[in-house]
């Protein structure tokens, strides 16, 4: 939504955000029928095995998991291919930068989603005995709103795309408008070269290929590479944000805050300024009170 907006291209931005409210609900909600029926447990690691005893659970969630990476022909794609098409034929720095920041960033969704699916469906189960006898799939009130929101998920993007970013619409001429300049006047469906299209599905296709064969097959090879040298240090620089929140506060903010306490606070306030001020000024008159009495 963010880059649409940049490009900027707000119908296409408004257009995801209608979409992502039944795609991204989907697996969310998908999530806790999954938590719902293992008795509340949330650590996915501790779960595995469950596609047997929660088969539509497992549906939903795959489902969830296609929308969300931008699966071909599914809602996602069809709000997603509307952002980075039109922003790699921007021509400008800015739309190739959205086009491409995106692009790799595309890896990353498909791999968290398959991750998510691999260590909570596929893989070996992780679960205490005891979870696993209790588990059972989510009641009618619960698996109604999973089956509206797949439906949602998979029309809504085909249904509204003429209606609200297709050629000469006025879905929203009352509510959003656009300086001329800043129009897209190229058709991306054919401005684009297909070798560009196809940069999108790779990365989310080679996202997911990742994830299902880290989390599934190579167990050994990451808590080996986890508990190596490097690997621990890897882990502490992204566990501890990078170090940004240790530089930023003991070259920034511990520097602003010696200069707010030894010159602000105790060479101005309780200093110069008490000196010239209220504490000078009784200081003298008090003096002189003394001389002339």
């Amino acid at each position: 939504m963010i880059p649409a907006r940049g490009i900027p291209n707000y119908s296409v931005s408004v257009f995801h955000l209608t979409n992502h409210a039944f795609f991204k609900a989907l697996p969310s909600s998908s999530a806790g029928s999954v938590i719902y029926a293992m008795s509340d447990e949330q650590d996915m690691r501790r779960m595995g095995g469950l596609a047997s005893p929660l088969p539509s659970t497992y549906a939903m969630m795959l489902l969830g998991s296609l929308f969300l990476i931008g699966f071909p022909f599914l809602t996602g794609f069809y709000s997603k291919d509307a952002i980075s098409e039109p922003a790699y034929t921007k021509y400008t720095i800015s739309g190739n930068f959205a086009f491409w920041s995106g692009s790799v960033s595309v890896f990353f969704t498909p791999y968290y989603s398959f991750r998510l699916l691999s260590l909570t469906f596929l893989a070996p189960t992780n679960s205490f005995k005891r979870d696993i006898l209790r588990c059972h799939e989510a009641p009618i009130l619960m698996a109604i709103p999973l089956i509206l929101l797949a439906f949602g998920s998979i029309f809504v993007g085909y249904l509204a795309k003429d209606m609200m970013i297709g050629l000469g619409t006025n879905f929203r001429a009352n509510s959003l408008s656009m300086l001329p300049k800043n129009e897209i006047l190229a058709e991306s469906e054919f401005a684009t070269p297909i070798t560009i299209k196809l940069v999108p599905i790779t990365f989310s296709i080679l996202g997911a290929f990742t994830a299902y064969n880290v989390n599934l097959f190579a167990n050994e090879v990451l808590f080996a590479f986890g508990t190596s040298t490097f690997g621990n240090g890897l882990y502490c620089f992204l566990n501890k944000r990078r170090f940004f929140d240790k530089v930023f506060n003991d070259f920034i903010v511990r520097s602003f805050l010696h200069f707010g306490y030894e010159v602000s606070f105790k060479a101005l306030d309780k200093g110069a300024i008490e000196i010239s001020g209220p504490y000078g000024i009784s200081y003298t008159f008090r003096k002189l009170a003394k001389q002339i009495s």
